[in-house]
């Protein structure tokens, strides 16, 4: 069988490139309302301030780095397709890192934070500055309607049929620097583990769903991740 790796990464894998986790007793959950700034409830009662919650942290990834993590995950991504092998990268972060790194085979399943959104015809733009509710849409030209490109509470994640496609077919996966209390995400180590798959774990902590690991290794993610992707690349290719 082809080695087929799927890898799910989370906050944890950026934050050493001090961009906030969102679940941790610290995290940007613990100091804001969700309910208020990552829904669309929230947005149409107050747009204003997800705006302005909004423009500072995309402020606060444009001044922000890749970290050895984000690039030793570019490395295997070449590795493992020039051995042959396919190759996933799924991520709940809404940050560019890995692609900044050389990513290149990735799905952001929760958006990207550096693009809007129209909510009138869908339009998508790259986005580096601010949005304001007094902007137009440059492809409908309605203004108020746009949005960052996020994934809020309540709305259904980016990607998910493909996926289901590339966990079907999974020999190899890992979850990098995720709580595992995130659905559907959280239910993807399960899956790949019921499908055959050799399930890892990289994180700091366990995490909640730490029982469908078969293997894991905690630490920072800087330190962690490079020493695993060369010793996945043995456990797959020899």
């Amino acid at each position: 069988m082809t080695p087929s790796l799927f890898i799910l990464t989370g906050s944890g894998i950026s934050a050493e490139s001090g961009l906030g986790t969102f679940r941790d007793t610290d995290g940007i959950w613990a100091k804001f309302d969700w309910q208020e700034l990552a829904s669309p409830e929230g947005f149409a009662e107050d747009p204003i301030a997800v705006h302005e919650f909004y423009n500072l942290r995309r402020k606060g990834l444009l001044d922000a780095s890749h970290n050895a993590a984000h690039t030793a995950l570019a490395r295997l991504e070449a590795a493992w397709i020039r051995l042959g092998g396919k190759f996933s990268l799924v991520t709940q972060n809404i940050d560019d890192l890995h692609e900044r790194a050389g990513s290149e085979r990735l799905i952001h399943m929760h958006g990207e934070l550096l693009k809007s959104r129209c909510n009138a015809c869908g339009d998508l733009q790259d986005c580096r500055s601010d949005l304001a509710i007094t902007q137009s849409c440059t492809a409908c030209g309605r203004e108020g309607t746009l949005r960052p490109h996020v994934v809020w509470f309540g709305e259904i994640p980016i990607g998910m049929e493909e996926i289901a496609d590339r966990l079907a077919t999974v020999t190899h996966f890992a979850a990098i620097g995720t709580s595992g209390a995130v659905w559907p995400a959280a239910g993807f180590a399960q899956e790949a583990a019921r499908n055959g798959a050799e399930t890892w774990e990289l994180a700091l902590d366990p995490g909640e769903s730490g029982h469908n690991f078969a293997f894991s290794r905690y630490g920072k993610a800087t330190q962690t991740v490079p020493f695993w992707c060369e010793e996945i690349l043995k456990r797959a290719f020899g």
